[in-house]
């Protein structure tokens, strides 16, 4: 298992740039976020590649790449790795495509695939969504704090030291909870990407989880 710091993890997204281009949120985030996503769902593969590689400019090293589902676009773009949800690329030929040394997330949604997901092949899973969000359509009702835990202890059973992160529909208002509740980060999109301005929306997010987790630590 690769190290992975989901503390912070801001999810970028074309369609919720807030007139921004990618790039310029990558580079106002850096040194806050601790892990970041391409998210593109409509893009084309030329268009990803170059976001990609934008992003990781604007970047400068000061966090991972990972791009959403297409394990040939982080090929291409050097990204750090990919984050599948559960009806993309299965999780295990990601890893054979892209390597060991790749960090590869997953989406987890319920217990059932809490218990049945390949956790052998990933870095981290994502749990969610937990609240309601706006920037995804979602046929699945949000679990909540109580369906959050739930899964996550599905999770730990079997494997007590995976990084585990929440999203969907967080803030700096509910981000608190969630990291009580026992996730090692958040994963978030419009309360930074949208934010008037996303440099100080990072960097508090990045205080205030700090801050809950050492509490949670003591």
């Amino acid at each position: 298992m690769n190290a992975v710091d989901l503390r912070v993890y801001a999810l970028l997204d074309p369609a919720q740039r807030g007139g921004r281009t990618l790039g310029e949120l990558a580079a106002l985030m850096a040194g806050s976020v601790t892990l970041v996503q391409l998210r593109d769902k409509t893009g084309s593969t030329r268009a990803m590649i170059e976001e990609a590689r934008e992003i990781k400019a604007g970047l400068g090293g000061h966090a991972p790449l990972l791009i959403n589902d297409r394990v040939d676009v982080a090929l291409v773009s050097k990204a750090d790795g990919v984050h599948v949800g559960w009806d993309d690329m299965d999780a295990r030929d990601a890893r054979r495509l892209l390597g060991p040394k790749a960090i590869i997330g997953l989406s987890l949604k319920s217990v059932k695939q809490a218990e049945a997901a390949p956790l052998d092949s990933l870095d981290y899973v994502a749990i969610g969504g937990v609240f309601v969000t706006q920037s995804k359509d979602n046929p699945d009702p949000p679990v909540g704090l109580d369906g959050f835990r739930m899964i996550l202890r599905a999770v730990r059973r079997r494997a007590p030291k995976m990084p585990v992160c929440a999203i969907a529909g967080i803030n700096a208002g509910n981000a608190g909870g969630v990291i009580t509740a026992g996730a090692d980060g958040v994963a978030v999109i419009s309360a930074l990407s949208l934010a008037p301005d996303p440099k100080q929306a990072a960097q508090d997010l990045r205080t205030l989880v700090d801050g809950v987790v050492a509490k949670r630590g003591a």
